[in-house]
């Protein structure tokens, strides 16, 4: 066999195959994934070597041919031939797949897609997957789509409004098949959409929710569009990224296939090509038909060059690394929420932060062009950090002055808000800000507060005042002072030509409301200033973001207008989930973070995390994978990370089977390690900022208890990002749980390629986190099958050699409880022994369970959850019937279900061989 590797580099923006001039006497090595369970990312690296005899592949020779185009950072990739072709597309608008509109194609009546692809099921920025739909001239007919863990089927009467069913996806593989019906007349007076998933698109269909419907029926406009994957005309929805394997489109529920594209048997390199059907299909520039399955993609930092000493053999050491590398070299953090938030408002005229960490400024810089620097003289700086969506904010002094100066607008109406905390509010009547209008017949409007009211003035050019109310309701007073709120003051023309001028403040966790609005001006004029002078009454009231807006002109009294910018950023998203959180900072980041895994977090969902503090970006996912619980790794198939979040850890189907006596499955070494490095018997988990819990394993053989009872203390302690204060609990106990998993760990499974090649689908398809089982391991293991979570690989790619030696973990941990499972659905015994000695080849056992605790069920009241598994003295024995219904019990067994069978004594106890273990 000779292994048909690929080695790439991107010189002058083209991929270039430099594969001929590989040194075959170093073998490619490629690393990715975390070098035990323990690590935090780590980035994957491929290291070969180049030959340079002629200074090709020294990015400074002026001679050589890739002078100029190679250098630091040069991307580069490494590939093995696919079992299959595909169609890839990276999701831009030049990448899809298309055939023209025919009669064929113009279904108004019933409607069957399907489509079989791998890509990221649950990106938060949606995908286009399959239709005919041009939203900018009203061609619409009927559009498959993903967003945000949602499949979505749209369709359109008359190709101007669109009509929409969609269902949450369940867990589903890297690779699967969706599909969509639509019934436009049900025999009911209505419509029905029903979705479907399966591993391909051969089926069998597994059905998504309940089917969806309304009245009355419907019909499906006949467009003129084409008919593409990955549409690209979809206004607001991103064409797919990814590979499609296959896809039709029928007419009528499982009726006639009207377009069938289907890319696996297709050359590499194809731009056009006839379906089943007998439709053409073309490709846009930057879609593919592919044959090869990406082992790596990376950057080459540096260009080693190495010769002997007759200076005639000559080469390039290269190790390329992964995304992370770069990101982990520069420690810049982003910036906090609100700073990065804010800006992004298309309508702002100026924003002041105000998060300066100088103890001498005097100066607030403004990020929006043109915009002159807040003054605030006499502050105290960065004194204030327990705003969630901010670096430190100053505080005021006695005295404390602020100006701000905004820009003059082309539109009349405005809005300010910011965020603030005031200690407690004056006694006495005491102006909080100020700000002066032009181009309106009000000059200057003030805000006042007291412990007996808050009130918002108009005045006019002399100082009369024109309007004003005043508040001294309760809990508008409690809520103004004493926490983190938000204040928006902001005019309004409210019909009649009558201006209105509103105050409202809320707090930035509940985004509870109260507002003021003074008596009908005229004119909403342009804000020119923003001032304010605080003494001893207003000391250590923080204030920071600035922000002013135009207004559009109208609105609703005490709702601002442009406040939604503010939403979320300013406690730092506090209670946004892991999923979310990946997904957000995936979409405002260029070093794309995908989802893997699940798409139920809107169902079932992940870890609800503290505030968003400003970090770097490699900090921030870090953050999210401790307190989450899943894995965080670099793709293989482009540049980009991939986040496994812990619920799809849970009870996975095998994904690679080996068996220890197959030739080149599972060569050596193949070595279990009982060792301490997972152990962990004591746990202490801390919520940042908030309370800790701690779990402790008191007794059994990994129990902080000294030896031989335990194995003495085993402890951690570690700091979250959490929601709550209800959280660290659980999760000490999950991770006393993994951490007392009482088997050992495989730090190496390997598996030669070369001589097992009829593993090759199997291991390309398989990625981090995947479940291994061993089939048959030798009879000096312990007996059953080896069950493991590969956790990273290195992977060696010769000439002629192809091997993969796997990290693992074991897998047992991540089985979890499933509510009425037959058998994960099981709760276990916690004092339950045999009550008499066993026989090698008895078939009977006698039990006795602990006074107090609850009997095991009786074969004649529960027949139907017979048989079940339990565990004697390493002995897996399987329960056919139980009789009894005290708690002295007798079984009826089949033994050696683990290949063990052995003599018991009495006293020996009987435990579940899969017991139920609740999920965090």
């Amino acid at each position: 066999m000779s292994l048909d590797r690929r080695t790439e580099l991107q010189i002058g923006g083209v991929w270039t195959d430099v594969t001929n001039d590989v040194r075959e006497s170093a073998p490619m090595v490629i690393t990715r994934g975390a070098a035990d369970e323990s690590s935090s990312l780590e980035h994957s690296k491929a290291e070969f070597e180049l030959n340079n005899r002629h200074g090709k592949y020294s990015p400074r020779n002026p001679t050589g041919p890739y002078f100029g185009l190679i250098g630091r950072n040069t991307p580069t990739r490494v590939s093995v031939p696919d079992t299959e072709s595909y169609l890839q597309l990276d999701g831009t608008t030049t990448s899809y797949a298309r055939t023209p509109d025919t009669g064929a194609l113009d279904i108004t009546g019933d409607l069957d897609l399907r489509v079989e692809a791998t890509c990221d099921w649950y990106a938060t920025a949606g995908q286009a997957l399959l239709g005919k739909w041009i939203s900018a001239t009203n061609q619409r007919s009927y559009l498959l789509r993903l967003a945000g863990g949602l499949v979505i089927l749209n369709w359109s009467v008359a190709g101007t409004s669109s009509l929409i069913a969609q269902q949450f996806l369940p867990a589903l593989p890297r690779r699967a098949a969706i599909r969509a019906t639509l019934d436009v007349n049900n025999g009911a007076g209505g419509f029905t959409v029903v979705f479907y998933w399966a591993t391909s698109l051969a089926g069998p269909w597994t059905q998504i929710g309940d089917p969806l419907g309304n009245t009355p029926a419907t019909s499906i406009y006949s467009s003129t569009a084409p008919l593409e994957i990955a549409p690209i005309a979809a206004t607001g929805v991103p064409p797919m990224r990814g590979t499609v394997h296959r896809a039709e489109v029928r007419n009528g529920i499982g009726g006639t296939v009207v377009a069938s594209p289907d890319a696996r048997a297709l050359a590499a390199g194809a731009t056009s090509w006839a379906d089943s059907a007998g439709r053409t299909w073309t490709l846009g520039a930057r879609a593919l038909i592919n044959d090869r399955a990406y082992r790596f993609h990376g950057e080459i930092s540096s260009w080693p060059a190495g010769w002997d000493l007759s200076g005639n053999d000559v080469w390039v050491s290269v190790e390329a690394s992964g995304t992370t590398r770069r990101l982990g070299q520069g420690r810049k953090a982003l910036e906090s929420t609100l700073r990065r938030r804010i800006p992004s408002a298309s309508s702002l005229l100026a924003y002041w932060p105000m998060e300066e960490a100088q103890t001498a400024a005097t100066q607030a810089y403004s990020p929006v062009p043109g915009v002159q620097p807040l003054t605030l003289s006499g502050a105290d700086w960065a004194a204030a950090d327990t705003l969630g969506g901010s670096a430190p904010l100053p505080t005021a002094k006695s005295p404390t002055t602020l100006l701000a100066r905004v820009p003059a607008a082309a539109t009349t109406g405005w809005q300010v808000e910011f965020v603030y905390n005031l200690p407690t509010l004056p006694a006495l009547q005491t102006e909080v800000i100020r700000f002066s209008v032009t181009g309106a017949t009000m000059r200057t409007v003030v805000l006042y507060a007291s412990t007996s009211a808050v009130r918002l003035e108009v005045l006019a050019a002399d100082g009369g005042i024109m309007g004003f109310f005043t508040t001294s309701d309760a809990g508008a007073l409690a809520a103004f002072a004493g926490k983190w709120n938000r204040l928006a003051i902001y005019t309004g023309d409210f019909g009649g030509g009558d201006t209105l001028v509103t105050a409202t403040w809320r707090d930035v966790t509940t985004n509870f409301r109260y507002y003021v609005s003074t008596a009908p001006t005229t004119g909403q004029g342009r804000l020119s200033e923003v001032s304010a002078a605080w003494g001893a009454s207003m000391e250590g009231l923080a204030i920071g973001h600035l922000a002013v807006f135009p207004t559009p002109g109208t609105g609703v009294v005490g709702v601002p207008p442009a406040t939604a910018i503010f939403e979320g950023a300013d406690d730092g998203f506090l209670g946004e989930t892991a999923l979310a959180r990946i997904g957000r900072l995936g979409a405002e980041e260029a070093a794309t973070v995908d989802l893997a895994g699940r798409g139920e977090d809107y169902i079932s969902p992940s870890t609800r995390l503290g505030p968003q503090r400003p970090a770097t970006l490699l900090d921030l996912l870090e953050e999210i994978q401790e307190a989450d619980g899943g894995i965080l790794y670099e793709r293989r198939d482009r540049t980009g990370l991939v986040y496994r979040d812990r619920e799809s850890l849970y009870n996975q189907p095998i994904a690679l089977a080996l068996d220890y006596r197959a030739p080149g499955e599972v060569p050596p070494p193949l070595e279990p390690v009982e060792d301490d490095q997972l152990l962990r018997n004591d746990v202490t988990v801390t919520r940042s900022g908030g309370t800790s819990a701690r779990t402790v394993l008191e007794s059994g053989p990994l129990s902080v208890q000294p030896p031989p009872a335990g194995i003495g203390p085993y402890d951690e302690a570690l700091t979250l990002s959490l929601y709550d204060d209800n959280q660290p609990e659980p999760i000490a106990q999950w991770r006393v749980h993994k951490g007392t998993w009482d088997e050992p760990r495989y730090p190496t499974i390997t598996v030669w390629l070369h001589a097992a090649t009829h593993l090759i689908d199997d291991v390309l398809a398989m990625d981090i986190g995947d479940r291994l089982t061993i089939a048959n391991p030798p009879p000096w293991l312990p007996p059953g099958v080896i069950d493991q979570h590969m956790l990273g690989y290195t992977e060696t790619l010769g000439p002629v050699d192809w091997t993969l030696a796997m990290n693992c973990a074991p897998a047992g941990p991540w089985t979890v409880g499933v509510v009425a499972d037959t058998v994960l659905g099981r709760a276990d015994t916690d004092g339950t022994t045999l009550n008499g000695p066993m026989s090698a080849s008895t078939t009977v056992a006698n039990i006795l369970t602990g006074t107090g605790l609850h009997r095991w069920i009786d074969s004649a009241t529960y027949g139907a959850m017979f048989p079940f598994d339990v565990t004697v003295g390493g002995e897996v024995m399987r329960v056919t019937a139980c009789i009894g219904t005290a708690l002295s019990q007798t079984f009826t067994v089949t033994r050696s279900i683990n290949g063990i069978v052995k003599a018991h004594a009495s006293g020996t106890p009987v435990r579940l061989t899969h017991p139920m273990r609740a999920a965090l």
